[in-house]
């Protein structure tokens, strides 16, 4: 994803992106259960 932004003219300085793992989960659920919800990645372009 960052390549693509950067191939649209914003600089890695522009982009953070960030997952938030285990620790934020939106649907609860045990250790190795797959929740397709669950698979989040926050993207913040600076302008």
């Amino acid at each position: 994803m960052q390549a693509e932004l950067a191939e649209q003219g914003f600089t890695a300085n522009q982009i953070t992106i960030s997952d938030k793992g285990e620790s934020e989960n939106l649907v609860p659920t045990g250790d190795g259960v797959r929740e397709p919800q669950n698979r989040c990645v926050e993207i913040v372009m600076d302008p």
